[in-house]
């Protein structure tokens, strides 16, 4: 072999060998996100299942409303949303 030729193998055999040692570095750094990713996954499994099941979400979102305030309260805030609705029902057919 000419002089080229093993200069390029050498080459070769240097740049197999910071493959390698970069390998492990990227290995090591890869084992020090798993856990974030893995949380970061589970959020996003998460979400999937809420847009799934969206009446699911709006039932547990009710039910901690009637824990907050009880079923009077829930009464009595139904009571406000419905007559601000028909308040601003009918300003809208007053203006328009």
């Amino acid at each position: 072999m000419n002089k080229r030729s093993l200069a390029v193998m050498e080459r070769r055999q240097l740049l197999l060998a910071k493959i390698s040692g970069q390998r492990v570095q990227l290995s090591d750094m890869a084992r020090s996100w798993r856990p974030v990713l893995h949380v970061a996954d589970q959020g996003l499994q998460a979400v999937s299942f809420m847009r799934r099941h969206p009446v699911l979400l709006a039932g547990l979102a009710g039910l901690a409303f009637v824990r907050r305030s009880g079923v009077q309260g829930l009464l009595k805030n139904t009571w406000r949303l419905w007559r601000a609705w028909r308040y601003l029902n009918t300003l809208a057919k007053k203006i328009s």
